[in-house]
């Protein structure tokens, strides 16, 4: 039935460095200083955050101004889109201190997932400590963790209405941004002081006063200046519409880089015990890539389909992922560190749908 999180009695700690590690940073480092490239401050980046932010910023015009329910449908879900390019490019990215070398750039590209309904705050310790420091491991990655609502670790418990869920799993990540929206964060805030087992302190004046600010920009364009426009029912309507998109797209996205049959699940240390391999080959062998030929999707899920080298790389422009993605697997394939793709995004929802199904066995 699965191992109680709860007996990890600290945070997983890994093995020491060996060369695998040591020769993947020497071979990327190389490749920035013979090609003489910036890791990050790049023009193409800027220019890609105004085409995500100006596509947002139109579906939200468009949508104040729609006349007929189907330009509201249509818009409302390319509002939706349009806010999870603005997460997955420019807020991953600044969260990550990838978008800039100056970190006042960083502050404000990541400060955008405010004005999405969320807070950059808790999001760095659930996203850039708790998951990328313990990558599915059970207990400790918040990412791969859905509470009594699911199981996506064989190390998990288990409970007889799984056997349903991959059926009923996909109304909770249309759901997602929902909920962070209205109560997640603020149960965040007043409530929850851990992420797995990364502790959250309280915000200081500065965070919380932007928390604030944020949810009440962001109720203020979800609800306010729309009801100056149309009835509330139509107004709902739209920003459910819009969320559900959103909360789909994101929570389908992150599952498919982790949450696959192909990806390595940890069961969390108890005591003094160490995770058997370092923290880089962990990384490669608890993530997956997916639709690595695909332009399109490389370009509007910010890099996040290269999730192996993001994981290794998290402070270097996804820009540059793509490329480096060939050096990262050629390193991998002379140590025998297994590196696993998924050719398309269709294949890997599948993998994901299978995963889904297997947990929900009893075991």
């Amino acid at each position: 039935m699965g191992t109680n999180p709860a007996l990890a009695a600290k945070p997983a700690r890994y093995s020491p460095r060996t060369n695998f590690s040591i020769e993947i940073d020497e071979c990327v480092e190389e490749y920035f200083l013979v090609r003489k490239l910036r890791k990050r401050d790049l023009p193409k980046m800027y220019m890609k955050t105004g085409i995500v932010l100006g596509w947002c910023v139109l579906s939200y015009l468009g949508l104040l101004h729609a006349s007929t329910p189907w330009q509201a449908v249509v818009l409302s879900i390319s509002l939706g889109l349009a806010m999870a390019a603005v997460g997955f490019n420019v807020m991953h990215d600044g969260n990550h201190g990838a978008y800039s070398r100056h970190a006042w750039i960083n502050q404000i590209m990541a400060r955008t997932l405010d004005l999405l309904g969320g807070s950059a705050y808790f999001w760095r310790f659930k996203h850039n400590v708790a998951h990328h420091t313990y990558t599915n491991i059970s207990g400790q990655d918040d990412d791969i963790s859905l509470g009594i609502l699911g199981r996506l670790s064989p190390h998990d418990p288990w409970h007889r209405f799984y056997r349903f869920q991959h059926i009923y799993i996909w109304g909770l990540y249309a759901l997602m941004a929902l909920e962070w929206q209205t109560v997640g964060e603020l149960r965040n805030l007043f409530a929850n002081r851990r992420i797995g087992m990364t502790h959250v302190p309280f915000p200081g004046h500065w965070e919380h006063a932007f928390f604030w600010v944020g949810k009440a920009v962001f109720f203020g364009l979800a609800f306010a200046l729309p009801l100056a426009f149309h009835p509330f029912g139509s107004v709902l309507a739209c920003y459910a519409i819009s969320a559900v998109t959103l909360g789909m797209t994101l929570g389908v996205v992150f599952q498919l880089a982790h949450c696959v049959e192909e990806t390595h699940f940890e069961q969390p240390p108890t005591e003094h015990a160490v995770v058997d391999r370092e923290w880089a080959a962990h990384q490669v062998q608890s993530t997956a890539d997916f639709a690595p030929r695909s332009r399109l999707i490389t370009w509007y899920v910010g890099g996040l389909n290269y999730q192996i080298e993001h994981h290794l790389f998290p402070r270097i422009c996804h820009l540059h992922y793509p490329a480096l993605a060939p050096i990262v697997e050629s390193v991998c394939r002379k140590y025998g560190v297994r590196h696993f793709t998924h050719p398309t995004v269709g294949s890997a929802i599948k993998s994901h749908a299978r995963l889904l199904r297997r947990m929900g066995r009893a075991q």
